[in-house]
């Protein structure tokens, strides 16, 4: 018997985060030294209050089926953390708790979209924003976020996108994999034109907020425009700022009708997120803040090191990133050269490729993203693994010779 595979699945391809973070595991399996960038993975330990409290809960019993919008108390807590972070009064009819912030994502997209609605997704962009999109019938519309503009969006570019079939934009600010920040004047433009579109809602994908450089702060277009409040979700979690990304706990805020139907989904595919992961997520966000300081810093500092090396490299350039923990550098004028392994880089694909198996640095091609030729290379690694790998990068450039 030949199983049937939707075609929803025929040109849904694997993440290249994922496809990338898998390569070097096989080569690291045959004996090779390879460090690898290629994933947003925190090297960060759990707070240890969010251990203590999930085992706690354990302990307590609290074991059965969870309420699928989310505990009481995580709810609560998530209430107090928009107060406390981002100005924003929520009430818990519009919050709800997922299995990580992607399920946030597929929850939304799933409750809202129709076949042939438009998702405008600014690139360069996280991989799973199209693609949840195109899985679910959606039609991904890409506006380009030049370097000259710092990777940020324009107010008359999405103006521009905007069609009646647009259901979404997707703001995901600090941007993976840029650490582009929008500014205040940004979020005032792009919530003109959003005034003039009534019809589409807007995802703030707000999971680097705490992880911002060179004091900078994180704003949230829902605290500067409250007028768009019934149109605006915000996507969080846990994952990155608390280095929890296995617990796999994310939440939204958004208008109530909205959370409604994403739960109503959420109901239908996977019920409730783990208690005790609910438990450890609500002492992570009450915690100490201190340590979320501490990786802050830490990230800032490595992001120095790293993007004063990838501007020394003869034919690199490299945007400063604002926040999250990526550096993208842009490899334009090395392309078409043949790396030292005698390999045509075509593409930023062939690079990151050649770069891999011939120097064992596992990065992401810009492509992946919706803008090439970059590398996506993360800065969530030792500083001893930082060196090595940009000491890597510059001896695989300096044996490019043209074709």
């Amino acid at each position: 018997m030949t199983v049937h595979i939707a075609s929803r699945l025929a040109t849904l391809p694997q993440p290249a985060t994922i496809a990338m973070a898998a390569r070097a595991r096989e080569l690291r399996a045959e004996g090779a030294d390879v460090i690898s960038l290629a994933l947003g993975q925190p090297d960060f330990p759990s707070p240890p209050e969010a251990i203590e409290a999930a085992y706690h809960s354990a302990q307590a019993g609290d074991t059965g089926y969870p309420p699928i919008p989310g505990q009481k108390a995580l709810i609560e807590a998530i209430i107090r953390k928009f107060r406390r972070d981002n100005a924003i009064e929520a009430t818990s009819d519009r919050i709800m708790v997922a299995n990580g912030g992607k399920q946030v994502i597929f929850n939304a997209f799933m409750a809202t979209l129709e076949i042939g609605d438009e998702v405008i997704v600014p690139a360069p962009y996280w991989v799973s924003y199209p693609l949840i999109a195109r899985m679910l019938g959606g039609v991904p519309v890409e506006i380009s976020c030049a370097e000259e503009d710092r990777f940020r969006p324009r107010a008359e570019v999405i103006k521009a996108a905007i069609t009646p079939k647009t259901r979404w934009i997707v703001l995901n600010f600090p941007n993976n994999p840029t650490g582009a920040i929008l500014e205040k004047e940004d979020l005032e433009a792009i919530a003109g034109v959003l005034r003039e579109a009534p019809h589409v809602l807007v995802m703030c994908d707000e999971i680097y907020e705490h992880l911002t450089f060179d004091g900078r702060r994180h704003l949230s277009l829902l605290s500067v425009a409250p007028d768009l409040a019934d149109r605006i979700l915000i996507v969080n979690g846990v994952a990155k700022a608390y280095a929890m990304t296995g617990w796999r706990v994310g939440f939204a805020c958004g208008p109530k009708t909205l959370i409604s139907a994403m739960v109503a989904v959420q109901g239908n595919v996977t019920s409730g997120v783990c208690t005790l992961a609910q438990a450890g997520s609500v002492a992570a966000l009450d915690g100490d803040f201190s340590r979320i300081e501490v990786m802050r810093q830490t990230y800032e500092t490595r992001r120095n090191r790293v993007v004063a090396v990838l501007r020394a490299i003869a034919g690199v350039t490299c945007e400063m990133p604002e926040g999250a923990f990526y550096a993208y550098p842009g490899i334009a004028s090395l392309i078409g050269g043949v790396s030292g392994g005698g390999r045509v880089l075509t593409d930023d694909v062939a690079f990151a490729e050649a770069l891999l198996d011939e120097a064992h640095v596992a990065t992401v091609p810009g492509s992946a993203f919706g803008y090439s030729p970059y590398l996506r290379l993360s800065c969530a690694a030792s500083d001893a693994q930082l060196d090595e790998a940009c000491e890597r990068i510059s001896r695989f450039v300096e044996k490019i010779r043209p074709a």
